[in-house]
């Protein structure tokens, strides 16, 4: 079914393109989404859906929570952030959290060693910074996108609405809900030319005129171009929705993980720091002993409930079981002259249980001429934490009386590693494992929390944010070799502050200031050791300017200058019992057009330029901060060419980066083009094609170190039908 382009029109001259990304969605009519669309200003609780998406008056926002928490429309949010829908994700064939950071200005991909998502927002890593529908999801893993309905990316510290960390952004992925009153299934399956293949299920059962009960649920088989590489990830996640008459909504959400992969770490370097493309076909690893296994567990509730008009409340709670191991050998030196790579190794095992609960009421009041949208939030984290590592030990380097976890090989393809046995570079055998206990710790974290935010509309050009969040964050950490007991609590205030002029209703000028900490134990919690026990968190502000105009119903353009500041206590080299505060800054730029150019053509097109130097106790240092590309351009056309045929065509670039800290490792500047093709069979069916990397360029997008830099996919292609039914 395709959607009238006239109601479209309609529908995003009403939402103010509050979220341009879902441009795409509404004018091509995804089969997979339902098609129902009413604008409603008086509903109590937003229920009537395009696609689970709401229109309330003049906003446009997921009936699920998503991550600004009022229904505020994005053109007034004082910053900058990206949308990127289900129907994007299936349309430009991403699977994974890697591809949409790609196409979103600001903001790149790190490695993650192989075995879990790694973003770097601005110019600062995180591994930790995810969300669930608003819920903190900082476990290690890659995230799957079976069951979404959007990925919202939010750049600059603000841990007013997240807590601790997102020190350069956060990532919040928006679930999909059980849809009352409908019953249908969707399908996606796909098979690319390495092998690869998943199908994907989305059923949805109308359990009564008030509930509805959905399964989501994936199946992937993992290939990809480099050797020994394979896994399966299997994803369930059934939800169930209630209304309780027109004020009360509960959700209730089972997701089940399991998932296993093959651990590639990439390539090293030669001496000038350039990637050995010469070695781009070898998979530096031992076939039996590069693994990752993950298994989770996760309970999901939410009770949403409208006490009027003007006043509603949310409550969420999740508890999550996670259990994962990653077992990995890996380059950590290499010798042209010779040929030979030092080859390294250790395995990590965790579990971690985590309660997050937390709670909303939002208040819509005026006070005399003056609009208020007030939300005052509490949450409660109980986080436990257990980990440990064992190194790799080789028996011919503790013979040698050498460093007992390196050793060298020929950099050959195989690797003479495989099944805990290898032939040297000198010839001898060698036999080795993770047999070197490195550290044991167990580690509980509770963190409380509350929090205040009005939106003051002081006149139809004015606008006004400001708020202010308390954190009581208190860690203990057990180390089980020593018996050793370390504890650290950290209290602070981070504010926010927004200023917004809209001279017309279409156009917004905003500025705002933001703050948010990362305690010493950092994003995994697993070390407080001296001194990390005495030192105060690193402290994240940023201070934005920009843009956010709709340029006409259905097309956006936003713009934001910024600066990122960081300050880190550390002790004193010449008197540690003093501290020398270390800030380091990185300013940039970055600008986004997206929505529809005409009718039939949807265009996605980012740009961002980024600066920082990194500082040291005196000063800076001349080195730039590591995976910081100063120039990234993304773009995506969708050409909807007839009533049943789509041609897709992107590109993606960025400058080069460095690998390392030290900057004596290059990430060269590349450019890679892709291509998709779609065509509608009928009502229910649409056979696509997404080609990746159409001119086949050899390019290495991101790494862990020096010696760890990945090799991307050469030319290939995804075939996909999806159907609605």
């Amino acid at each position: 079914m395709i959607l009238d382009l006239s109601r479209t029109t309609l529908l995003l001259s009403c939402a103010s393109i509050a979220f341009p990304a879902l441009a795409e969605s509404t004018a091509l009519a995804d089969v997979n989404e339902a098609a129902t669309v009413t604008s409603d200003a008086s509903s109590d609780d937003g229920d009537q859906r395009l696609p689970n998406i709401v229109v309330t008056g003049d906003v446009l926002y997921a009936n699920q929570m998503n991550a600004t928490r009022t229904p505020t429309p994005i053109i007034d949010v004082p910053q900058s952030l990206s949308i990127t829908t289900a129907d994007q994700i299936v349309r430009q064939g991403f699977d994974s959290v890697g591809d949409i950071v790609l196409y979103t200005p600001g903001v790149t991909n790190s490695q993650g060693e192989g075995h879990r998502d790694s973003v770097v927002f601005r110019g600062v890593r995180s591994t930790a910074d995810f969300f669930v529908d608003g819920v903190r999801d900082d476990v290690e893993y890659y995230r799957g996108l079976y069951n979404l309905e959007q990925v919202e990316i939010l750049r600059g510290p603000n841990a007013l609405l997240f807590g601790r960390g997102g020190t350069g952004g956060i990532l919040n992925r928006v679930a999909k809900k059980g849809v009352v009153g409908e019953t249908f299934t969707g399908v996606r399956a796909s098979v690319d030319t390495f092998g690869a293949f998943d199908i994907w299920a989305d059923l949805n059962l109308a359990t009564s005129g008030s509930s509805a009960l959905r399964v989501n649920a994936a199946y992937e088989s993992l290939k990809n171009h480099r050797d020994l590489y394979d896994g399966e990830q299997i994803s369930v996640n059934p939800t169930f929705r209630a209304e309780l008459g027109t004020a009360t909504t509960i959700d209730l959400s089972y997701e089940y993980l399991n998932h296993e992969r093959f651990i590639d770490r990439g390539i090293p370097t030669d001496d000038n720091g350039d990637p050995v493309r010469a070695l781009r076909r070898i998979t530096f690893a031992d076939p039996q002993n590069n693994y990752a296994t993950f298994e989770a567990h996760v309970l999901r509730g939410t009770l949403q409930h409208n006490f009027s008009d003007n006043l509603k409340a949310n409550f969420t709670a999740s508890w999550g079981d996670y259990d994962k191991t990653y077992a990995n050998y890996f380059p950590v030196g290499y010798n042209p002259a010779t040929n030979v790579v030092a080859m390294d190794g250790y395995i990590d095992n965790g579990q971690r249980q985590n309660l997050v609960m937390s709670g909303n009421l939002i208040g819509e009041f005026d006070t005399g001429e003056i609009g208020h949208t007030l939300i005052l939030g509490a949450e409660f984290i109980d986080t436990s934490n257990n980990n440990d590592r064992l190194n790799a030990v080789f028996d011919t380097a503790v013979s040698d009386g050498r460093r007992a976890d390196v050793e060298f090989f020929n950099a050959t393809r195989p690797l003479a590693m495989r099944g805990g046995v290898g032939t040297l570079a000198d010839g001898r055998t060698t036999r080795f494992g993770f047999t070197s206990l490195n550290d044991d710790t167990e580690a509980d974290l509770t963190v409380i929390s509350a929090y205040i935010q009005d939106e003051v509309k002081v006149a139809d050009w004015l606008r006004l944010v400001l708020g202010a969040r308390f954190d009581s964050f208190e860690i203990t950490v057990l180390d089980n070799r020593t018996g050793t007991v370390r504890t650290r609590k950290d209290e602070e205030i981070t504010p926010r502050l927004g200023l917004i002029l809209k001279p017309q209703e279409n156009l917004s000028l905003y500025t705002s200031y933001s703050e948010t900490f990362l305690p010493r134990s950092g994003d995994q919690f697993a070390d407080i050791n001296p001194p990390n026990d005495a030192l105060d968190p690193d402290t994240f502000s940023n201070l934005e300017a920009g843009v956010k105009w709709d340029i006409r119903p259905g097309l956006a353009l936003t713009a934001a200058a910024f600066q990122i500041e960081q300050s880190s206590p550390q002790p004193a080299d010449n008197n540690p019992d003093t501290l020398d505060v270390i800030d380091s800054k990185i300013r940039g730029f970055e600008a986004q057009l997206q929505g529809q150019v005409t009718p039939g053509w949807f265009l996605s097109a980012g740009y961002s330029y980024l600066d920082g130097e990194q500082q040291s106790r005196t000063g800076p240092t001349g080195r730039r901060v590591r995976e910081l590309p100063e120039h990234m351009f993304s773009i995506w056309n969708n050409f909807q060419a007839t009533d049943r045929l789509g041609i897709g065509i992107g590109l993606t670039a960025q400058d080069e980066t460095f690998a390392d800290n030290g900057n004596t490792a290059t990430l060269p500047a590349y450019a890679r083009v892709d291509l998709a093709v779609s065509y509608q069979l009928n009502d229910s069916l649409r056979l696509q094609v997404n080609v990746e990397n159409l001119f086949d360029e050899l390019y290495f997008p991101n790494a862990h170190s020096a010696d760890e830099l990945t090799v991307a996919p050469p030319l290939n292609a995804r075939f996909t039908i999806v159907g609605r039914f």
